[in-house]
């Protein structure tokens, strides 16, 4: 990463902070005690491990102690316990009486050396100190502002919700890219898809990664000359505030359906940690809200962006909306008429900046929607609306987002049917996916797919419910098991499933011979949706992953069968 020099004090961090973040000047005055504003330090790290990896010319680094989600306070103990001996000081979220030890601003016996620092609120701040501390401090003398800080980095589009977000982001990358404004044209994105320019991107571990990924990624970005960062906020993001000081002035909501329940107590806990995106009180240089009004949670994220006097733009594909809906908004988007095909489909829309015909490469009617998004969110930024149909024509789906795949580069299809693969692992996007296909269907409409291991086990037979209601086969397979049994997975999707639909579904816990299957007993006219690890490569298996990409493992076997076929003519 092309930093600057690293501060090597905390006193003039916290000093730039404060003229950015006047409102949490308490907070940020309990990191300003004599012992530590002046002790050298490297950087800020949040796992103890990486204290270890000291370079041995440099500084100690500072260790951020945050609240763990899932582990007991016994492991945050061990962390600090850990960290005592090589951290320069230590900011901890959790009361250091609760980890057994002494003193905040003064060494006690067990640490001579390290300092630690109880800041209970330090998420509300951390984002901004960790982007603060990749500047010198002649860098740090000139942050007025956070408009000045802003002006180092790209501008930020973020887009929230349980389905969209990757191909939304990237779309939005895309429309900038082809632009003709300058200022938008080096774009990049951030998520589950992998990070950095569309044409080089690297695979990430989250959605939304921990606050020092973000900030060292935004930086990265700034340093080579991005414009645009388009940018996925996952809901633990968002509830653990990983995204604190990231300049999001464009924010984009797409739906909100099962998902994540293992982490959010019930759905409105879910919905409201979506609407934080939403919120100046967390992104004071938001500007421009898109919501999608036909979702049951809009009016929350409308209501809460108008709180914040953020500009709320609405996009629908109900074709009445203008009549029927009472949502106030500055601005719409509305599909009057969409006619979708294989090929992609062609929608007239009607907005508040007059008619768009857009032609879109985009397969499903679902991804009408994330076109509108896209597009409003272009308009936000800048990009003139009569530009607009020409940049569509030239766009491409996210990686493994309704990908159809084929026999080899030149786009050769398969004599066996058409063939797609989609990231869909919610009941919603799964219903979604299908229902887009099932008008283009002549044939026989297959839908592959499993669910994850140790995640919500609620959301299994729903998963299976949703294949079998629009399809015609459904094959239950394994997605990535993780530290359970794939058998026992199948086994909770299986409930509920009465004899007819059981006389419809094939079950095969290998996910490879499963669609092996598919492609041997599939006819010409059917279609083949195989569901739920799109872009990924891999596949989680009792703590390891084993390479396993079901487009490459797809592609493979339509070349066998191909090639089958052709040798017994």
């Amino acid at each position: 990463m092309t930093h600057t020099q690293p501060a090597p004090h905390l006193r003039s961090i916290v000093n730039a902070a404060i003229k950015i973040l006047p409102q949490h000047q308490s907070t940020l005055q309990l990191l300003s005690v004599p012992a530590v504003l002046d002790v050298p330090f490297s950087k800020f790290v949040l796992d103890s491990r990486q204290l270890a990896k000291r370079d041995a010319s440099s500084a100690p680094a500072a260790f951020v102690l945050l609240k763990s989600q899932t582990q007991p306070l016994q492991k945050s103990q061990q962390y600090v316990q850990t960290a005592l001996p090589q951290a320069a000081f230590i900011i901890s979220e959790i009361d250091p009486q609760q980890l057994g030890l002494e003193g905040l601003d003064k060494p006690s016996d067990s640490s001579p050396d390290c300092p630690i620092l109880f800041v209970p609120d330090i998420r509300d701040v951390l984002g901004t100190l960790i982007q603060l501390s990749f500047l010198s401090d002649d860098a740090l003398s000139q942050i007025g502002d956070a408009q000045s800080l802003a002006q180092t980095l790209p501008q930020v589009i973020a887009v929230t919700g349980t389905n969209g977000k990757t191909t939304i982001s990237q779309l939005m990358a895309q429309l900038c890219q082809f632009s003709e404004v300058a200022q938008l044209q080096n774009s990049a994105v951030m998520g589950t898809a992998g990070n950095g320019r569309l044409d080089s991107l690297v695979q990430a571990s989250h959605t939304t990664g921990h606050a020092l990924a973000v900030q060292g990624f935004l930086r990265k970005m700034g340093d080579e000359g991005v414009d645009l960062l388009a940018l996925e906020a996952s809901s633990h993001g968002l509830d653990q505030q990983r995204l604190q000081g990231v300049p999001v002035t464009v924010a984009l909501y797409t739906n909100l359906s099962r998902d994540h329940l293992d982490y959010h107590p019930d759905m409105q806990d879910y919905a409201q940690a979506k609407a934080r995106l939403f919120d100046k009180a967390y992104f004071p240089q938001l500007t421009h809200a898109v919501i999608n009004a036909d979702d049951e949670f809009a009016p929350l994220m409308i209501e809460t962006a108008q709180n914040s006097g953020v500009s709320v733009w609405l996009y629908s594909l109900q074709g009445d909306f203008i009549k029927k809906s009472d949502l106030q908004r500055d601005a719409y988007f509305i599909a009057k008429t969409i006619e979708p095909s294989l090929d992609g489909v062609k929608i007239e829309a009607a907005t508040s900046f007059g008619p768009l015909t857009l032609h879109s490469p985009l397969l499903g009617r679902f991804n009408v929607a994330n076109l509108l998004a896209a597009v409003a969110g272009a308009i936000a930024l800048g990009i003139e609306p009569e530009s607009i149909p020409a940049l569509v024509e030239q766009l491409h789906g996210a990686s493994g987002r309704m990908q159809r795949v084929s026999l080899d580069e030149q786009g050769s299809q398969p004599e066996q049917g058409v063939f797609i693969v989609d990231y869909a692992h919610t009941p919603d996007a799964l219903t979604q996916v299908l229902t887009s296909l099932k008008s283009h269907c002549s044939g026989n409409l297959w839908a592959i797919f499993g669910c994850g291991g140790d995640r919500d086990k609620g959301k299994r037979p729903l998963m299976a419910q949703a294949g079998l209601a629009t399809a015609d086969k459904v094959v239950l397979t394994s997605d990535n098991p993780r530290s359970e049994d794939p058998q026992m997975i199948l086994q909770d999707m299986q409930q509920g499933m009465s004899d007819e639909q059981h006389a419809k579904t094939t079950v095969i816990a290998d996910r490879k011979q499963a669609i092996e299957y598919a492609v041997e007993h599939a006819a010409a006219d059917d279609i083949v949706v195989i569901a739920g690890k799109g872009h990924e490569t891999y596949q989680e298996i009792k703590g390891v992953r084993y390479d396993f990409d079901d487009r490459l493992v797809l592609q493979q076997a339509l070349i066998a069968a191909h090639s089958s076929e052709t040798s017994s003519r």
